[in-house]
Parts: C-alpha cells; structure tokens; sequence
C-alpha cells in the first residue's frame, strides 16, 4: 500500500508552498480530492440499486463536504438472481470534500470539481456477486475538471474491489473498511499517480 494519504499531503503542501509542484504530485494532490467523493459515489449507487422497482435507479443527490453536490443516475439489473450489475454515471457540480491535511489551516488546500454536462460523463460500473453479503468489483473511469488551487482535467481510470453486506432491510451495500481502490489519476500537468489504497 502507499504511504499513509494525511502524509502525502503535507508534503505535497511543502511543495505548494515553494512553487515547485511536479506533475506527479499535481496528480496525487487532484485524487486525494476526490477520494472521500468515491465512496459517497459508492453509497450512493448502492441506494439508488436498492430503491429500484425498475432497470432505471432512482437518480440519487448527494452533497460535497464543503460545497456542491453528486448526483448518480444509471440502470441496475432486475430479477431474482443474487448476481447483479449498476450502470452509473456520475455528475459533479461545483463539489468540494473536506481534506484531512496534516496541517493547522486546511483552507491551504482548496480544489472544486465538477463534470461538463455536454462530455461523457465518468461513469461508475458495479457487479455484485452473492446478494447481499458477498463481493463486489468494478471500474470508475472518466474526466473531471478542477478549479482553485489546481486547475485543469484530473482522468480517473480506478478499479474497486470488497465485501457486501446486508444494509439490515432488503437491500445490501458495502462493507465499510473491506473495499481497495488501484489505479491511475492523471493530473493536469500530465503526471500520473499510482492508485492503492483501501475505504
């Protein structure tokens, strides 16, 4: 796994700080943003599945820590077998997460993110296996822009994998502390950051 992402960022504020940013660090910095935004990206599908009456989810809202909201639509697989799969897309408009930054004014670090409603949108795949507490796995892939302290297109192609649980209803969700995220963000400057983490 990498070193610990509260870490990275300090020393990515350093450079900030000195002006010498490298494209790799850019790319780093751009997903660290929009780590807390995948989960959320995550549950929300994970609602929208289970609200589902039809092949279409219910579209699904959900805010950004400090601004902006995400809204997931997409279609769900219907019928009795435990073995299903989400379809989703995923808009960002003016969203911004709180980042833990190992530092005493977390304000240093302020990037909004949002998708071009007139582009492809980043979509979000999903196939649960063993409804409701068995596994699941997929792929978010896309572009999202970025304004503040970066600016420019951060392209996300991540691989999800973890554990289903049942959400105690009907309906299941994942497992929180079970899921890994491996990958690649390009940042703006063209540098690529290496994904490995876990939610």
């Amino acid at each position: 796994m990498n070193p610990n992402p509260v870490f990275l960022m300090s020393m990515i504020l350093v450079g900030c700080s000195g002006g010498a940013v490298s494209s790799e660090q850019e790319a780093e910095l751009a997903y660290l943003g929009l780590d807390r935004a995948l989960s959320r990206a995550m549950d929300l599908g994970f609602d929208g599945f289970n609200a589902a009456s039809s092949a279409n989810i219910p579209e699904q809202v959900g805010s950004g820590d400090e601004s902006g909201k995400m809204t997931i639509n997409g279609q769900a697989d219907q019928g009795a077998s435990d073995n299903k799969g989400m379809r989703l897309t995923v808009a960002l408009e003016e969203y911004q997460d709180l980042v833990d930054v190992d530092t005493d004014d977390s304000s240093d670090v302020s990037i909004t993110y949002w998708t071009d409603p007139e582009s492809a949108l980043p979509t979000f795949d999903l196939s649960l296996r063993g409804i409701p507490d068995g596994t699941f796995e997929g792929s978010f892939a896309g572009t999202v822009q970025m304004e503040g302290d970066l600016e420019g297109d951060v392209v996300l192609d991540v691989s999800v994998a973890g554990q289903l649980e049942s959400d105690g209803a009907t309906g299941t969700q994942r497992a929180a502390g079970t899921v890994t995220v491996s990958g690649t963000a390009v940042g703006p400057g063209g540098g690529t950051y290496t994904i490995d983490l876990s939610l």
